[in-house]
């Protein structure tokens, strides 16, 4: 008795300790939602499969320990994982690994439009986003249910995106992707580029947004996501919730 006890106090406490994330699915399509926890940051990790299929207008909801660091949350868009499990199984978003992407290195291939967490982190706060560091390939919103932030990219920024960064595109023309300025190496230079942010330019001191191709293009559509890599200045990239509120979370593609 006092063995069972003392198990389900364990329990009580882990269930005490975790968070509620549903990740939603209001496109009028199938998508693949994936999820990755950089391990190099933090053990924790949520109790659900690091990726799934997922059905026009449907959801899933599942534990996340509230100190999972470095989180991350995307959709992948036109999956066939029969003959290529890998990178290459999805149009936009695959990762190593296939359906499920692997623990260690399913980060995946840009561009995504992706959601990112670090829960409890200094000062007791949650860190949240919706990042376009990556690129795009579907709106996203992050909800909550406390009241705190919602960072989002409501907008469909496939039609419109510049011709330099336009695709991946689909069986019929149509893009489903935007890349960043730094995937599309506008610069021929990736490791030493204003538009990634790297070499000499790796500090915000010396890459500004004005330095970065097309920053507006995604700001000025999506105002309360994280567009490149030293946003935070903006005010409308990084957001925060208090960690003593227990927030769980909703993450819509598609809002």
């Amino acid at each position: 008795m006092k063995a069972f006890l003392a198990t389900f106090a364990l329990y009580a406490v882990s269930l005490a300790s975790a968070r509620t994330f549903t990740v939603h699915n209001h496109c009028p399509f199938t998508i693949w939602p994936a999820m990755f926890t950089d391990l190099n940051a933090g053990s924790a990790v949520p109790d659900y499969p690091t990726g799934w299929e997922a059905d026009a207008y449907t959801s899933v909801s599942f534990n996340v320990p509230d100190n999972w660091t470095a989180g991350r949350i995307w959709a992948r868009r036109d999956c066939d994982f029969s003959s290529n499990p890998g990178p290459n199984s999805c149009l936009d978003g695959g990762c190593n690994g296939g359906l499920e992407c692997d623990p260690h290195t399913g980060t995946g291939v840009p561009p995504a439009t992706v959601a990112e967490w670090t829960l409890s982190a200094s000062g007791d706060m949650d860190w949240y986003d919706i990042s376009l560091v990556d690129g795009y390939n579907l709106p996203a919103r992050i909800d909550n249910n406390v009241g705190c932030g919602v960072p989002s990219c409501p907008v469909d920024l496939g039609p419109n995106c510049p011709s330099p960064l336009a695709g991946p595109f689909d069986s019929s023309g149509f893009p489903v992707g935007c890349k960043s300025a730094c995937q599309a190496n506008l610069d021929g230079d990736q490791a030493d580029s204003p538009n990634c942010c790297s070499g000499q330019y790796d500090t915000a001191a010396t890459c500004p947004p004005s330095g970065v191709a097309y920053y507006s293009y995604f700001k000025n559509n999506c105002p309360d996501s994280y567009v490149y890599a030293y946003d935070e200045s903006s005010g409308t990239a990084l957001w925060t919730c208090s960690s003593s509120l227990e927030a769980d979370y909703t993450l819509t593609f598609c809002p």
